[in-house]
């Protein structure tokens, strides 16, 4: 029954293979129900005691083998979702370009607001270096700059972006820019990340980024940049596989996190966190008692 459960969820998830830049014959995200999980355990999970130990306002668990939420808060409510934008930057990137692609730094691109990996203006890089950058460091400049080269401006590249969540099914998910600065028009939900999340972690080039805590880039040039991952617990907590943050006034603290527990993984989006990694510490404890 579990293989059942489970080839069903995969089918569900649209993690069949997709044509890049096509729009995947998929069912669409919000017409699923976050149903109960298929776990191996006699007990019940302790949402209640898990609910009052986390300040996030959204927050969704999945467990990923079975497709199924294990718990669930303000899961379709729209709201900010900072850096987590730059999953969706990285998925059309990925799906369009090789990685050995050459890409120039815009001679504009010090004016780049927000956190940025300081690429020299005028150099050049592969498309899997920059995407290192936007994945690690949460590079706004990385993201600029890949949003450019794909689609000649960011206005256009925007548009590229909304096109590919409804091609994914993602309702409840509008996008502005390719970074995550706030705007009005950029948002998302928890389950539209999550599910947005799973499609993208199974792309080897994006999570293989999303797992590395530190690496270093070099231009064609020669220029050397040092990265390191913005999730302050990948490479430090065992537990924690693969994440992406994000951060602005308007998300407050936001979290991505892959996490594995005896043998299952475990998909974690956290938004409007006061205390994101006390949030995801919490929810590693209860998973751990839980799974005992």
């Amino acid at each position: 029954m579990e293989s059942l459960n489970f080839l069903l969820s995969v089918f569900l998830m649209g993690l069949l293979p997709v044509v890049p830049g096509g729009a995947p014959d998929i069912v669409m995200i919000d017409d699923m129900p976050l149903s109960p999980p298929v776990i191996a355990s006699r007990k019940a999970f302790p949402s209640k005691s898990l609910s009052h130990a986390l300040s996030a306002s959204g927050v969704v668990i999945l467990d990923i083998r079975s497709g199924q939420a294990i718990f669930a808060r303000n899961e379709d409510r729209k709201r900010p979702i900072g850096s987590l934008t730059k999953i969706m930057t990285a998925i059309i990137i990925a799906e369009s370009h090789k990685l050995d692609e050459i890409v120039a730094i815009p001679s504009d691109i010090s004016d780049t607001d927000g956190s940025t990996a300081s690429l020299p203006p005028g150099s050049h890089f592969t498309v899997g270096d920059i995407l290192s950058a936007l994945l690690i460091a949460s590079a706004n400049d990385a993201a600029e700059t890949l949003a450019r080269f794909h689609s000649g401006s960011s206005a256009a590249f925007v548009y590229a972006m909304n096109e590919r969540a409804k091609s994914l099914g993602l309702k409840n998910t509008s996008f502005a820019n390719s970074s995550g600065l706030d705007d009005a028009a950029q948002w998302s939900t928890p389950r539209n990340i999550a599910w947005l999340a799973l499609y993208a972690l199974r792309n080897p080039a994006l999570r293989s980024r999303m797992s590395t805590a530190k690496a270093s880039i070099s231009s064609v040039e020669g220029h050397e940049i040092k990265l390191e991952h913005t999730h302050a617990l990948i490479g430090k907590d065992g537990a924690v596989v693969a994440g992406k943050t994000g951060t602005t006034a308007l998300a407050r603290q936001c979290l991505l996190s892959l996490v594995s527990e005896n043998g299952r993984e475990y998909l974690v989006v956290l938004l409007g966190s006061n205390e994101r990694y006390a949030d995801l510490r919490a929810i590693l404890r209860i998973l751990r008692s839980f799974l005992v």
